[in-house]
């Protein structure tokens, strides 16, 4: 008999929340046959039986789980008899046991084991959200199996040291008071999860911005001449992937851009390689997909690859290594269809983020001459910790400088 476990898929992601159960209980499966899709902040995992037998599923459907949880047990029928009553899991909306052992098993433990008044049981994350916080986790009270300080712990232990703080937390208990009946509470989601988190560290983030505009005259004809010649390759050609490929190379003059700080060690680990994250609109939220070794790769290559990491977001089928070790991240915010200009915020742990805006047809003075242009207004958003001012003005001039003239980026290769 085996069991199939929520694995530790790396990226400090410690919960998941059972989306969809593929096969029913008591249903004979085939090794390697996907049986079950678990949503976690990344993306949503499908995980596979380990060897052919019957399914004994433990966690229903809209569950919370944790790393090392059981999910299922495969096995013959006899041996999944023995196992005894399969535990309810409470649903995502309420608290989550993490326990996950059988009942017979739990006989022995049933007396709640606590941990030595000086042992701390926290992730790394939470032991950063507490320094972060200037925290002394030690003295927080963990409301996790066998006291675990969780994140809501030292969320909860940092509000009640600020007065302010507390009031506004009790704020929406006000709001609901005053209007029953009109307000509706919506759970949200790993991935809303995991922009709230990704969110708070950025805060944590010293940033500064630069502004400026790009005479993309050229790079719109040349799109314009080449689209239907990719197309007929089966490719969308857009302005996105010459982005992409300018970055890279202003990233090459400007290394630092390219880079994460290791706040522990105070060390810039400086990278040689080059995977773009791209920010990207899901059905459950914003994900950030990435083209690895982008300099290695031609304009239609990249284009290619922007459409299928697409696709796989609309249908929820991306992975986790899909979405994971970007260097440098770009917003396209002019694919939206509005806006000049915004400030994104910077995707931990990289220190740059590029928020590419709409192309617009403005007025230009040229030797004198006023004339139209196609221009496309950026923002170049940095760790004031990593890149100096002057830095983000060379990378933004060398960015300007390639998508100016763009004739030098390989389409084909």
């Amino acid at each position: 008999m085996k069991e199939i476990k929520f694995v530790d898929v790396g990226e400090g992601i410690t919960e998941g929340h059972v989306q969809k159960w593929l096969v029913n209980d008591g249903d004979t499966v085939r090794e390697d046959e996907p049986v079950v899709q678990v949503e976690t902040d990344k993306a949503v995992v499908n995980a596979p039986s380990p060897i052919s037998g019957k399914i004994k599923i433990n966690v229903p459907n809209d569950s919370i789980v944790h790393v090392g949880d059981t999910l299922a047990y495969i096995g013959e029928e006899s041996e999944l008899n023995n196992i005894g009553h399969v535990p309810q899991r409470s649903p995502a909306t309420q608290p989550a046991k993490s326990n996950m052992q059988p009942e017979a098993q739990r006989v022995e433990n049933n007396t709640p084991q606590q941990p030595h008044p000086q042992e701390v049981i926290a992730t790394p994350n939470v032991r950063k959200l507490a320094r972060d916080n200037n925290i002394d986790i030690s003295k927080v009270a963990g409301t996790g199996p066998g006291g675990r300080i969780l994140e809501n712990d030292i969320k909860n232990f940092a509000s009640k040291a600020s007065g302010p703080q507390q009031q506004v937390a009790k704020s929406p208990e006000v709001i609901e008071g005053n209007h029953a009946g009109e307000i509706e509470r919506v759970p949200m989601s790993q991935t809303r999860k995991a922009i709230a988190k990704n969110v708070e560290l950025s805060l944590s983030i010293p940033t500064f911005t630069h502004m400026d505009l790009i005479n993309a005259t050229n790079l719109y004809n040349i799109v314009k001449r080449e689209k239907p010649n990719v197309e007929k390759l089966g490719v969308k050609l857009t302005f996105l992937p010459f982005i992409i490929k300018s970055t890279v190379e202003a990233l090459k003059e400007n290394p630092m851009a390219n880079s994460s700080y290791d706040r522990d060690k105070q060390e810039i680990i400086v990278k040689k390689y080059y995977n773009i994250g791209l920010a990207a609109e899901a059905p459950d939220g914003l994900k950030v997909v990435v083209i690895k070794n982008a300099d290695k790769k031609n304009i239609v290559e990249i284009a290619k690859e922007i459409q299928e990491l697409h696709e796989k977001i609309s249908k929820q089928t991306i992975t986790i290594d899909e979405m994971r070790d970007t260097t440098f991240t770009i917003t396209n915010i002019g694919s939206l269809g509005g806006g000049f200009l915004s400030v994104p915020i910077i995707n931990h742990p990289d220190v740059g983020i590029l928020g590419a805006g709409m192309i617009k047809d403005m007025p230009i003075v040229e030797n004198g001459e006023i004339k139209p242009a196609k221009i496309l207004p950026f923002s170049l958003v940095f760790d004031h910790r990593v890149v100096d001012g002057a830095e983000a003005v060379k990378f933004g001039n060398a960015l300007i400088k390639y998508l100016e003239d763009p004739e030098f980026l390989e389409i084909l290769g």
